[in-house]
């Protein structure tokens, strides 16, 4: 597959963003929702801080307090044996049955706007802020879908009950309405779908299974956006292939005239991750018309092969102009980018079931 990455790239990184909170540092610019207003592209960005250890030996963990509208920081030692801190975004408890104890950056919305497409600068303040207790831990990678003249903004709320999906929307990207959780934990990678088909509103997201099963791509749909159900299962994990270890929605779907065109992430066991593609039938997006054998993406530049993650490359979203797919994807769980692919050739590379 042919794929012309820009000369910018990575476009926006954590050394283009000013920490936000004091005595913070930004270790992520990445994963952003992506869209058009007033002749810009945005991106609003999943922007991670991590609060700077004042003493060596010392852990700080910020957690956001919905009663006092601050963030707290929780200290834990490194020689503590109740903690393992062998994974830096996560201190985990090994006393406890779930192991999860706390992050160790808290993530909100922020956004970055370019007439261009390549060259972005970054506003000032968080644009989404977590606000509840369903977001203690921070909101991470947004997504958007414009329907009409409003803009529906959805992330993963993470909290110690769970990660799930929480939606705003907005008209100017100023005046935001919160909506509430929309999908509940654990639930993430979720995309909704810029149209109605025959009626409905449809979503894809990705339950996680912790007893019969294993994660995959559903699809569920609504009438108001807000109470979703009949879901069913999409797509699964395929032994042995780029997507045997974890995939999840990407971009959210494209209309073509073969059908719906979801670029969706996929993982090897190892952690590589790579981006594919199904398509999907334009009157019945339940149904899987054709799928990649083949990453259309693969990490093989510098800033996807190395950064906080690495061999990461994670689509966000996507515009078709002509025969030209505009792709920003989020590197190496660190930065930005954008690609250039040939809808032709995605389509004609799907294997058609």
């Amino acid at each position: 597959m042919n794929a012309y990455r820009y000369e910018q790239n990575p476009l926006v990184t954590p050394a283009d963003v000013k920490p936000f909170h004091e005595g913070y540092e930004v270790i992520g610019a990445f994963n952003a929702g992506i869209a058009t207003y007033n002749d810009e592209v945005l991106m609003l960005l999943r922007v991670a801080e991590r609060p700077v250890s004042p003493e060596p030996g010392i852990v700080l963990a910020p957690v956001y307090d919905p009663d006092t509208k601050a963030v707290e920081l929780v200290r834990l030692r490194t020689d503590d044996e109740r903690y393992d801190f062998s994974d830096p975004r996560v201190v985990r408890d090994v006393t406890r049955s779930s192991g999860f104890a706390y992050l160790t950056s808290l993530s909100y919305i922020r956004i970055a706007r370019s007439r261009d497409g390549r060259h972005f600068t970054i506003d000032d303040k968080p644009f989404v802020y977590p606000s509840d207790r369903h977001e203690t831990y921070g909101i991470e990678d947004p997504r958007v879908t414009q329907i009409g003249d409003t803009y529906y903004i959805y992330f993963s709320a993470v909290s110690p009950v769970g990660i799930g999906e929480s939606m705003v929307s907005t008209k100017d990207f100023e005046t935001v309405t919160h909506h509430g959780m929309i999908f509940c934990p654990d639930n993430k990678d979720v995309l909704i779908f810029p149209e109605r088909v025959n009626g409905k509103y449809y979503a894809l997201h990705r339950p996680t299974v912790k007893s019969i099963g294993e994660p995959g791509i559903w699809i569920a749909e609504s009438d108001n956006l807000l109470h979703w159900g009949n879901h069913r299962h999409l797509a699964g994990l395929r032994e042995g292939m780029w997507d045997g270890g974890r995939i999840g929605g990407g971009a959210v779907p494209l209309r073509t005239e073969r059908g719906w065109l979801e670029l969706y992430h996929g993982a090897t066991k190892e952690h590589r991750y790579c981006m594919g593609a199904l398509l999907l039938d334009l009157n019945d997006p339940a149904k899987v018309i054709a799928r990649s054998d083949k990453p259309i993406l693969e990490p093989e530049a510098d800033y996807e092969k190395n950064g906080f993650f690495r061999d990461v490359v994670f689509s966000c979203g996507a515009f078709v102009e002509g025969d030209i797919v505009k792709m920003y994807y989020g590197v190496a769980d660190t930065s930005m980018a954008c690609a250039e692919l040939s809808l032709r050739e995605i389509l004609d590379s799907l294997t058609y079931l």
